[in-house]
């Protein structure tokens, strides 16, 4: 079976059109029927039909695609594998939250990918408890994320940086919106957060409540970048690791608001069970990484 005419099978599908899969592929639509159909007379079965304007799968279809989707996959490693004889090769997925990987782990990504090219890096951006229950059951090749609890004897583990935390705002804020810390208080602001669990929100959430200081409803942006953003327009406050907010710190578009938080910075860790020869390059580039 010809695997440029599986590589139309899958576009057609990504597409949602004969027609949109032949300009994506450069091929006259004619030559993109004539494959579909070569791919169906030799597996037996109608792979699409027509619904309203667009090709969707049918009932087999829906079935051979992962086949089909497997088999390109495994050619594009072989691929890689011819181009890189000499070099590292195959799959490695890291999963790591979004802070570390935005503003920790893009030197860390440059240099992999510099110096092990034939390596397809996938990297699953969750949060931290997740992150740790895809490394508890092998479902990641490596994990960087907060420390959030004990790993198993069988898993890895070793320090990547110790993270200052830090409550930000306008610096156009009242002074009682940027009073946090006399207690029982019902504020005039919003938390600006991304993922409600995440572990330095968890302990910023615990600090209101031992305080009884009770904001408006927060506001889930589900962007460091838009929190942060957020924040210097006067939406609310956000609390962070500082590294995520240093640069605006700095030139005062944001201030640090006081606290009496008696945990003011998180632990990062990285974990892993037996590395592959990728997963070997990858920690010690995150310990190269974590001396600077």
């Amino acid at each position: 079976m010809d695997l440029k005419y599986l590589k139309t099978v899958q576009t057609i599908q990504a597409a949602g059109s004969f027609q949109k899969a032949a300009a994506l592929l450069n091929y006259a639509p004619s030559t993109v029927t004539f494959q579909v159909q070569q791919v169906e007379v030799q597996l037996g079965v109608q792979l699409f039909t027509k619904v309203g304007r667009q090709m969707v799968l049918t009932a087999k279809g829906t079935a051979a695609m992962p086949l089909i989707d497997q088999l390109l996959e495994d050619e594009a490693a072989l691929q890689r594998f011819a181009q890189n004889a000499d070099g590292l090769v195959g799959r490695l997925v890291v999963a790591v939250p979004e802070t570390l990987l935005t503003y920790q782990l893009q030197g860390v990504l440059h240099d992999f990918k510099q110096q092990a090219p034939g390596v397809e890096l996938v990297i699953r951006v969750l949060n931290c408890y997740d992150i740790y229950a895809q490394m508890a059951d092998g479902q990641v090749d490596i994990a960087v994320h907060y420390d959030v609890r004990d790993y198993p004897a069988s898993v890895h583990t070793d320090t990547y940086g110790d993270y200052p935390l830090v409550l930000v705002g306008s610096p156009a804020l009242t002074a009682a919106q940027q009073d946090f810390v006399t207690p029982g208080q019902s504020k005039a602001v919003c938390g600006l957060m991304n993922d409600p669990h995440a572990r330095y929100l968890e302990l910023f959430n615990a600090y209101l409540a031992a305080k009884r200081i009770r904001l408006q409803p927060n506001m889930e942006l589900w962007s460091i970048e838009a929190i942060r953003n957020s924040a210097i327009s006067g939406l609310g406050v956000a609390f962070l690791p500082q590294f995520c907010v240093q640069s605006q710190l700095d030139d005062g578009e944001l201030i640090a608001l006081p606290t009496d938080m008696t945990t003011k910075s998180l632990t990062a860790v990285y974990a892993y069970r037996q590395l592959s020869a990728a997963g070997s390059l990858f920690t010690r580039l995150l310990r190269e990484s974590a001396k600077k």
